[in-house]
């Protein structure tokens, strides 16, 4: 099948999901919404608990991938991370799906796939990927982190530079999933962020 085949799927299980209780979402209609047979649909995906994991898995993988977009949005170090707690944020409040991977919190409406990996004999490769290992919260947290020493690390930094990088990091997106869970004010998360930094830096 054509990525952009699954992709389809993906879009059709995610818009069901968005309408009813993922244990009423049924395999048929995901796929006469997609315009494909059922077969096609077992083919790709293996059985539901198969498409469950590849929907977690692509939601994943769009959440890091606006981490990295919001690292890459400004020049100032305060700001890049302010931008990616920010994300945080926003992505866990328009994504159910981002909500529960990064809180732990799976609703009853919610697939709940188990973060373990799980026998894989897919022929599909990103099949075969979804049935791997699924990220925790804690996960979750040192991808960012890493994410975050990658971007802002300079060419040839120290060894202190990157380790105090990491703890910048870590502590960006452990205040912006506290914002996921208890809102920020009306100044909101970026600020929240950058006032904490500074306070911080002060302090060391």
């Amino acid at each position: 099948m054509m990525p952009a085949a699954r992709e389809s799927l993906l879009d059709a299980a995610y818009t069901a999901l968005a309408r009813r209780p993922w244990s009423a979402v049924r395999m048929v209609d995901v796929a006469a919404v997609a315009g494909v047979s059922r077969q096609t649909l077992y083919n790709e995906f293996g059985s539901k608990e198969g498409l469950a994991r590849a929907l977690v898995r692509r939601e994943a993988d769009a959440y890091l991938a606006g981490v990295e977009r919001a690292l890459a949005s400004h020049t100032e170090p305060r700001e890049r991370l302010a931008a990616a707690a920010e994300w945080t944020v926003s992505a866990a409040r328009g994504n159910v799906l981002v909500r529960a991977m990064l809180t732990g919190c799976w609703s009853d409406r919610l697939p709940a796939p188990t973060l373990k990996a799980v026998p894989s004999s897919s022929a599909v490769p990103a099949q075969r990927r979804a049935d791997g290992p699924l990220p925790s919260p804690g996960d979750f947290v040192a991808l960012v982190r890493d994410r975050a020493v990658a971007a802002l690390t300079p060419p040839g930094g120290s060894k202190a530079q990157t380790a105090e990088l990491a703890r910048a990091g870590e502590f960006v997106v452990r205040l912006g999933l506290s914002c996921v869970v208890a809102p920020a004010g009306e100044n909101g998360t970026s600020a929240l962020v950058r006032d904490a930094l500074a306070t911080v830096r002060a302090m060391s």
